[in-house]
């Protein structure tokens, strides 16, 4: 998943005052570009015209330089902009990844997950699950972080329409293009997911019912509330000889229902040409044993207070192979109990 990567954490040895108060720290990200939808925003506001231009010059300069120079160069930026934010967004939710702050200015150009404080995985998959503190609304929940990535677009879209004039388009045709770049924003993500999603289920080659499928399978996770990352693992099991009991096992009201949806998956991959061994690799690769939990960043966190780092040094070690089975690693395949249902996020976190 195209992401920023952290470099260090330094103490800073000052208090920070949150909902309490805190030991302070800087944490030092590397990314791409630190360019973001929000910088546009920015020149816009200010009506600084030269200045989005530069600036829109530099973008396509710095990460995407397959462009035409002789082309508008506005139109080309969104057109590229809008199709990286399809295909990540589209990853986020194959592997249950909720952002958790969803603005404009957390918005990079470059297509990275960038800003991500208030984050969290799902657990039991809840479509519009949300964790984030600030949140109280839903607008940055699972299910609503497509919506919200398009919305993101517009504003790029709208700080950009002066670029576009002054690359020498007119009033009504700039409007119209940036509209239609928009507009490609869903079917890129339509395949994006039905294509990460598919790898999920070991399939490589699209097909019309493939959303099916993939649907009916989700919604069944969502009506008994079955863990998302366990679920798409203990598939993988599956494919890989095990008994479907596995799986099955996560359910209560749809059991019946979720064997008659593997003996549909399983008819439906027959028709794959890849062979198995090929199939369980693409199925592994997709599907991880190990996720950054809530309750178990919880654990470090609470541990590291007290001065032992055991916890987090064990959690970061499992983290950095998360598809590759760990002996004495079982407790952080499992799922939290009840009591963590009300967990939320912070920035800070």
């Amino acid at each position: 998943m195209p992401t920023t990567r952290s470099l260090y954490a330094a103490a800073t040895g000052e208090p920070v005052y949150r909902e309490e108060i805190l030991p302070g720290a800087v944490l030092t990200r590397v990314a791409r570009s630190h360019v973001r939808v929000g910088t546009f925003e920015y020149f816009a506001m200010r009506g600084d015209t030269e200045g989005l231009v530069q600036l829109t010059h530099y973008a396509l300069a710095r990460l995407y330089p397959g462009w035409q120079a002789d082309g508008n160069a506005a139109l080309h930026l969104l057109e590229s902009v809008v199709h990286a934010h399809a295909e990540l967004v589209a990853q986020w939710l194959a592997l249950g990844f909720v952002h958790g702050v969803m603005n404009t200015d957390n918005t990079a150009i470059s297509g990275e997950t960038i800003d991500y404080g208030p984050c969290a995985f799902l657990d039991a998959y809840v479509p519009d699950r949300r964790f984030s503190a600030i949140d109280r609304k839903g607008r940055y929940a699972y299910n609503q972080q497509p919506a919200c990535a398009l919305w993101n677009l517009t504003r790029l879209a709208e700080a950009l329409y002066p670029v576009a004039l002054a690359e020498g388009a007119h009033e009504d045709s700039a409007a119209a293009d940036l509209q239609a770049i928009l507009k490609r924003f869903a079917g890129i993500f339509d395949a994006a997911y039905q294509r990460n999603f598919g790898r999920k289920l070991g399939l490589e080659q699209q097909r019309p019912d493939d959303h099916e499928l993939i649907s009916m399978l989700l919604k069944l996770m969502a009506a008994d509330r079955v863990d998302f990352t366990l679920a798409f693992s203990r598939l993988s099991a599956i494919a890989g000889g095990q008994d479907q009991s596995i799986l099955s096992s996560l359910f209560s009201t749809g059991a019946d229902a979720i064997r008659t949806w593997i003996q549909s998956w399983q008819g439906r991959l027959e028709q794959e040409d890849h062979d198995h061994l090929a199939r369980i690799a693409l199925m592994q690769s997709s599907n991880p044993l190990y996720i950054p939990r809530n309750h178990l960043i919880e654990q470090a966190i609470v541990a590291a207070r007290n001065h032992d780092l055991s916890v987090f040094e064990r959690l970061h070690t499992t983290l950095a192979q998360p598809r590759t089975y760990q002996a004495g690693c079982d407790d952080l395949m499992q799922p939290p109990g009840a009591e963590q249902w009300q967990y939320q996020t912070f920035c800070g976190t």
